[in-house]
């Protein structure tokens, strides 16, 4: 599994939801996703980003003491009035960090890996983005779909200058050995 980067459409679908028939093999997957989100140094991901279009989520704040959600058919079910702005980034666009304008807080309600429901009550800060961010990710949007057009297309283009300085260093990097 590696991380999909802007531009795959699988990014902008909207995720199916799981069973409890399914439970199992999204536990797996979850798993799976917590190792990526650490090598990758994020602090959230979404299934759709390792090619899976199904509604999970896994966050990372690193705290003490340790606390990984891992987030099964998460659903907004309250957010606040008060907008707050959070500069964002995202593993599927590298090296990219926009500030976006969020409600401050929001209230979700999930099943953990074990298929139990659970709520989170008033998340604010960093988590109240994260979770925001992360269900964005199963709606089929990206951060920056929350951003003007003008701030859009050019925060595009840099992401798109910046993978190209990344593939010519990539292609610097091979010899030609004749």
């Amino acid at each position: 599994m590696e991380i999909l980067k802007y531009g795959n459409p699988i990014l902008k679908m909207r995720c199916d939801s799981i069973s409890i028939d399914e439970a199992e093999e999204a536990n797996k997957l979850l798993k799976k996703m917590v190792d990526i989100m650490h090598e990758s140094r994020g602090v959230g991901l979404a299934a759709p980003q390792v090619g899976i279009s199904k509604r999970m989520i896994v966050i990372d704040l690193y705290e003490e003491p340790e606390n990984i959600y891992k987030i099964i058919n998460p659903k907004i079910v309250w957010k606040s009035e008060e907008i707050v702005e959070f500069s964002e980034g995202c593993l599927s666009i590298p090296g990219i960090y926009e500030k976006v304008k969020r409600p401050a807080s929001v209230s979700v309600e999930y099943f953990n890996e074990k298929f139990e429901s659970c709520f989170i009550d008033h998340a604010t800060g960093l988590f109240s983005s994260c979770l925001q961010h992360e269900i964005d990710h199963l709606d089929g949007k990206l951060y920056i779909d929350r951003l003007s057009r003008i701030k859009r297309a050019r925060t595009i283009n840099k992401f798109k200058k910046l993978q190209e300085q990344i593939n010519f260093k990539e292609n610097d990097d091979i010899v030609d050995e004749e």
